[in-house]
């Protein structure tokens, strides 16, 4: 039985190649059917990742973002209307933007860009700023994760 192969994406502008490593779906164990199902039954939730020229994209966003939102956290800033007036700062519709408190000294974002790569999420916290461009969810619409499962 053949199995379909993964894509295969170059670097993309200003991105360092990586060398590649298996999955863990390309294991040899991965035969064997798992004692719990827990995988299976919240794979709903995993994001569509991006590939070829809509994940370069993704990472040109990834940048942007992380670049708007540094200066708040460097200051300790971590009012999600803050944030929020940052990403709309930089040409998202405001309706399309979600900020929100995440702990004391956090906050999360979403970005739902209607165009490839059609979501953003990430936070900001005291430690870093991290985002992650991603193409939806597989069950779900937009760029919100999907509720329920089996």
């Amino acid at each position: 039985m053949t199995q379909p192969s993964a894509p295969v994406d170059s670097p993309c502008p200003g991105e360092s190649a990586k060398p590649s490593v298996p999955s863990a779906t390309a294991s040899a164990s991965s035969t064997v059917p798992p004692t719990d199902h827990y995988a299976e039954n919240h794979g709903f939730r995993v994001p569509i990742p991006l590939h070829g020229q809509s994940r370069c994209d993704g990472l040109a966003v990834v940048s942007r973002v992380t670049k708007a939102l540094e200066p708040l956290r460097r200051r300790g800033d971590f009012v999600p209307d803050h944030a929020h007036d940052a990403l709309t700062g930089l040409g998202y519709s405001a309706a399309k933007v979600q900020a929100y408190e995440d702990g004391p000294t956090g906050v999360g974002f979403l970005i739902d860009l209607g165009a490839s790569p059609w979501c953003v999420e990430g936070t900001m916290s005291r430690d870093a700023t991290k985002a992650d461009a991603f193409a939806g969810y597989p069950d779900g619409s937009a760029c919100q994760p999907p509720k329920g499962g089996h």
